[in-house]
């Protein structure tokens, strides 16, 4: 019997959760993700120094002030990191914008578009990149502008069922439900629940989503991510994609345990009512208000990778001066 791992990607396309690209290459994935918190954990290993050496390069080749050079670095090293991991994967890379600009629609869409230009500067097609946003009503917006100009996007942080629904009538190409860190909220705020197996509340969201998207017809792939154990992994087989982190890639590749499809097209269970969200910025405003669970993770998410890239961008600052 073939390992774990191997089983489990007869039935799901899997994806590396990483920024270390050398670790990447291991288990053989389809794709691969990045946020910042990846990449801040990745450009503090001396093995990629050189990655940084090229971007503060272009920084100060550009000019401009400090600030305006810590932007250019960072961009230029997103997108170091993006080549670099696509020379090892045949698919796609996942590559975020900045945090902070979360509640801004314009914003993003205007960084979005600047590292699709400095991929291509460096030979990387934007069919092989996805541009990954938080799935606030501002960053959903802007994917959906972005999708009709043939810039694919992943839409990250993504935690309640309205998000879900509001992302799939954008027409966005990927979405990323974290399953770890719903079960992180519910075992902190009701810890005396049994979350194990199918009870755990993240994989419950990502099964229902799923469910949902096959029932009416939507494009958007889903992607599981942000897991704590393989129990949760084995749990959605059959999902479309899940992200994975080395770690647990490497547990999965140690394993035998059978694995069989949990989630299928051809068993969808008991019909999803239809709902809509995306003309309707009070309706889903108020959805995610009601959701507590959703609306907590999702501003803590957000406050986390910024806090991680402006640690990212104090550290190249350094290296500019």
């Amino acid at each position: 019997m073939s390992n774990t791992l191997e089983q489990l990607k007869k039935f799901t396309t899997v994806v590396s959760d990483s920024g270390d690209f050398e670790s990447i290459a291991v288990y053989k994935p389809q794709d691969a993700t990045t946020n910042p918190s990846l990449i801040l954990a990745a450009v503090k290993k001396p093995e990629y120094a050189r990655l940084i050496d090229v971007a503060v390069e272009y920084a100060k080749n550009k000019g401009g002030d400090v600030d305006s050079q810590v932007e250019n670095t960072i961009d230029r090293l997103l997108v170091e990191f993006g080549k670099e991991i696509l020379n090892v994967v045949p698919g796609r890379v996942s590559t975020e914008v900045d945090a902070s600009l979360s509640f801004d629609t314009e914003g993003t869409k205007s960084k979005a578009k600047h590292l699709i230009e400095l991929y291509k500067e460096v030979g990387i097609p934007k069919e092989r990149i996805l541009i990954k946003i938080a799935s606030t009503w501002e960053g959903i917006q802007a994917a959906r502008a972005l999708e009709k100009e043939g810039i694919h996007c992943n839409l990250t942080l993504l935690f309640g069922f309205q998000q879900a629904v509001a992302c799939a009538e954008a027409g966005v190409t990927l979405i990323s439900p974290f399953v770890g860190r719903i079960l992180d909220w519910y075992k902190k705020n009701k810890p005396d629940g049994d979350y194990a197996g199918a009870k755990d509340p993240g994989v419950q969201s990502v099964a229902s989503i799923y469910k949902y998207y096959k029932q009416h017809g939507y494009d958007t792939i889903v992607m599981g991510a942000s897991f704590r154990a393989v129990s949760e992994i084995i749990e959605l087989a059959g999902c479309d994609f899940l992200t994975i982190a080395p770690a647990l890639l490497k547990e999965l590749q140690g394993m035998q345990d059978e694995v069989k499809p949990i989630l299928s097209k051809s068993d969808l269970g008991e019909p999803i009512d239809k709902v809509s969200f995306i003309d309707n910025e009070p309706a889903f405003r108020w959805s995610l208000l009601q959701d507590q669970m959703a609306f907590d993770k999702l501003h803590e998410g957000i406050k986390k990778f910024a806090a991680d890239a402006d640690e990212l961008k104090d550290l190249l600052k350094a290296k500019l001066q």
